[in-house]
């Protein structure tokens, strides 16, 4: 599979209502997402799989990868292309053993020695961050852009930043060697998902 992670978007359907929650997911595949994440942390399997399989539904149409964060059980029960796992999540090496050699595995990285592990246990790509503090529902831990280089340098697969990410405020980003950027808030929180993703997307190239 041919793994692009311009732009990856990782959704947050508690920012969002329900009725809008899909409906942003193909906005944002119509506006150039590459590659989108499911990440939920407060449902329980069978809603975390009904979910998945229906926003997989969107994505397949469009041809972007889906990837499942944390739960490798959850994508493959609904045949997602990809699993991404955080550093107190299963050990990549585990996740890509019962993935498959076809699937995405991706990985969150804060550090050079923790990228150079994701990648010799069999990670496509790394996630790195938070580069500004984020409003998610989750503990992120600032990661300076010398660092990001630094990972860039040391890891031969593609390398995303993430935490706090917008058009406006990318530009430290230039020249870093990154193939990405992942989005949450700028996306989701969107009035506009479809011309969000566009104008990110846009940005980022840009630099």
């Amino acid at each position: 599979m041919n793994l692009d992670t311009t732009l990856y978007f990782i959704t947050d359907s508690s920012t969002v209502p329900a009725e809008q929650f899909l409906p942003s997911i193909e906005a944002a595949c119509k506006g150039g997402a590459t590659i989108i994440q499911l990440r939920e942390k407060n449902k329980s399997t069978r809603e975390y799989m009904e979910l998945a399989a229906a926003v997989h539904e969107i994505t397949s149409r469009y041809n972007v990868p889906l990837i499942i964060d944390d739960r490798v059980d959850v994508a493959l029960a609904i045949g997602a292309e990809g699993v991404h796992v955080g550093q107190t999540d299963m050990p990549v090496a585990t996740a890509r053993k019962l993935m498959g050699p076809g699937k995405i595995v991706g990985a969150t990285t804060k550090t050079v020695p923790q990228a150079l592990e994701a990648y010799e246990q069999g990670a496509d790509y790394c996630g790195v961050g938070a580069i500004y503090p984020t409003t998610t529902k989750v503990v992120t831990i600032l990661t300076s852009v010398d660092t990001l280089k630094e990972i860039v340098k040391a890891v031969p697969i593609p390398v995303n930043a993430i935490g706090g990410l917008n058009k406006d405020n990318i530009d430290v980003l230039a020249g870093s060697g990154i193939k990405g950027i992942c989005a949450v808030s700028a996306i989701q929180k969107s009035a506009d998902p479809e011309a969000a993703t566009r104008e990110l997307k846009a940005a980022f190239l840009a630099l």
